[in-house]
This record gives C-alpha cells, sequence and structure tokens, in this order.
C-alpha cells in the first residue's frame, strides 16, 4: 500500500469523529467511589460559528478532559448552545422578509414556530464543527438553553433571586434598534464614524440677561433636557451654580447643575443633560436625582412629550 506524500486529515478525522460518538467513548456514566470530573462548555450562540477565541479555549478544555479520562475518572464534558434569542430573531425576520412576511401580522405562536424550525435548520453549525474537530464531549448529553428543564431552572433561579431582594427590575439605557423593534447588544452594534455638525443653541438664564450656549450634534434630543450641566472647575460659570435655565421651544425651566460630564474644552463647556437618551446623561441623571423624560419612542419618531413637535421623524 502506497502511502500519501502529503497527510490529508479528510480523508481520516471525520470517520473516526464520528466513531469515537457513535461508539461512546465520550460518555460519562457515573461509577460509584470513582472519582469524579466535569466541565460544561460555555455555550456559543446557536446563531454563529467557531472562531479562533473558541478553539482555543476547546482546545485547552479538551486536553484537560481527555487527562482526567486518561486517570480513569468518570469524566464529563457537557456539551450546549446559547439560544441568542435577539440574533435568531434577526435571522428569521430576514427570512420571513425573503418571504414577503410581516412577523407582527404572522404573531407570537407562529414566529415562535419559525423560530424553532430555523434552529433546527440552521443552529447545528458549532456542533458540527465541533464534531468534526473531535472535541471529546458526552453528545448523549447535550443541552440548548431553552430546553423545558433548563428554561424553567433560569426562571426559578431569577424567581428566588427576586424575592430575596437581589435582582430588581428598574430603567436602563439600551441599544434600540427602530427597525428591528428590538433591543440590541453592544456586541452587535457596529459602531461608524462620520463627519457630524455641531448645533450652538442658547439657553436664557432664568432672571439674567445671560444665556448658556450648548453645543450638541444630537439637536432632536434637547426636548427632553432635564438640565444642563457645567464642569464644577471651570471659571467661567461660577456665578452662574444653582441657577437655573429655560429649555428654548418648550419653555421648561431647568436645573443648571455640577458635573464632570462637562467637559471644559469641548464645544462652549456646557451640556445638555437628557437622562432619557444618552448613557452618559442616563449615569448624570441618576447622580443629580433628574427625571427622564423620553421624546423619541420605539419607531424613530417624536413623542407627545415633544408637544408641537410630536408625531414627527426624528430625523
Amino acid at each position: 500500500m502506497q502511502l500519501e506524500k502529503v497527510y490529508e486529515p479528510h480523508y481520516f478525522e471525520p470517520h473516526w469523529a464520528q466513531w469515537w460518538i457513535d461508539n461512546g467513548i465520550f460518555r460519562a456514566d457515573p461509577e460509584p467511589g470513582k472519582p469524579v470530573f466535569s466541565l460544561v462548555i460555555p455555550p456559543p450562540n446557536v446563531t454563529g460559528s467557531l472562531h479562533i477565541g473558541h478553539m482555543l479555549e476547546h482546545t485547552e478544555i479538551d486536553c484537560t478532559i481527555r487527562w482526567h479520562r486518561m486517570r480513569g475518572d468518570c469524566t464529563l464534558w457537557l456539551p450546549g448552545t446559547d439560544h441568542a434569542s435577539i440574533s435568531t430573531e434577526m435571522m428569521v425576520k430576514r427570512q420571513l422578509e425573503k418571504e414577503g412576511i410581516n412577523r407582527r401580522e404572522l404573531g407570537r405562536e407562529k414566529f415562535l414556530e419559525r423560530a424553532w424550525q430555523w434552529k433546527e435548520q440552521y443552529g447545528d453549525t458549532i456542533k458540527r464543527q465541533m464534531v468534526r474537530l473531535g472535541a471529546s464531549c458526552d453528545w448523549s448529553r447535550e443541552r440548548f438553553t431553552m430546553d423545558p428543564g433548563r428554561s424553567r431552572a433560569v426562571r426559578e433561579v431569577f424567581a428566588r433571586l427576586w424575592e430575596r431582594g437581589l435582582i430588581y427590575r428598574a430603567e436602563y439605557m439600551v441599544n434600540w434598534c427602530p427597525t428591528c423593534q428590538t433591543v440590541l447588544s453592544d456586541l452587535e452594534v457596529k459602531h461608524e464614524e462620520s463627519n457630524g455638525h455641531l448645533w450652538h443653541i442658547r439657553y436664557p438664564v432664568v432672571g439674567t440677561n445671560r444665556y448658556l450656549v450648548v453645543a450638541t450634534t444630537r439637536p432632536e434630543t434637547m426636548l427632553g433636557d432635564t438640565a444642563v450641566a457645567v464642569n464644577p472647575e471651570d471659571a467661567r460659570y461660577f456665578d452662574l451654580h444653582g441657577k437655573t435655565v429655560m429649555l428654548p421651544l418648550m419653555d421648561r425651566e431647568i436645573p443648571i447643575i455640577l458635573d464632570e460630564v462637562a467637559d471644559p474644552k469641548f464645544g462652549t463647556g456646557v451640556v445638555k443633560i437628557t437622562p432619557a437618551h444618552d448613557l452618559n446623561d442616563f449615569e448624570a441623571g441618576k447622580r443629580h436625582d433628574l427625571p427622564r423624560i423620553q421624546v423619541i419612542d420605539e419607531n424613530g419618531r417624536m413623542t407627545k412629550n415633544a408637544a408641537r413637535y410630536a408625531d414627527l421623524d426624528r430625523f
């Protein structure tokens, strides 16, 4: 028999990887009195594929698992995937759009059916990759975060944490997508630099003939301003500490606050604070107990809080 000059892994590895699974080589069957070692795979997203970080992590875990198995320990590497529901929702939504189907007209139950169909069809990419690489998981125990047992356990844990006062529900700044009609994680937001424009707006100081000039790239959010901030070390505004200004267009009196969110070297050194529409402003609002007024809705249009600008597009 003549050997190939170059090792061709695709001739051999898929066969043996599947043979290992079919013959239960990696099954973890408990034996009384035998040392036990187990690891749970940090579940990759069902919508994704393996990247170099997974490769490094899985190699380290596999080496550890195989070492314990060779020591004679009862060894389990438990595989599984995370539902990544926001990404899955986006994938299914795109699929429905290609078919000319509106997901909101489809309804919740039918949409969930399509999500499960998508998972069955496309959600095993990572598993196939791990099997191909020869990861020594006990695939008979594979788990998915939306399996009934896992899902119930999550609800139970959250309920217990709530009852013990260890978690709470509150408002927070999120990445809302008006097109997808859902929240996106920080990892799913693509930031792009563009040439913007600074708008300079005069806020009359109540009881004086002076103005505070605010420089902003987002004038549409000013309708929800609940304060303007100056840096406590900025000598230009020492005499205005404790005073108020009138919010232009809305004729609402709002305070001048002292906060380091205002950078004396940027713009005029005066910053409008809109706690419902900017993460830094949200934190500043918490520090100064400011109200949060939402002036842009889930569809990207101005709300009734925008007074005469209600229902206009944000642009």
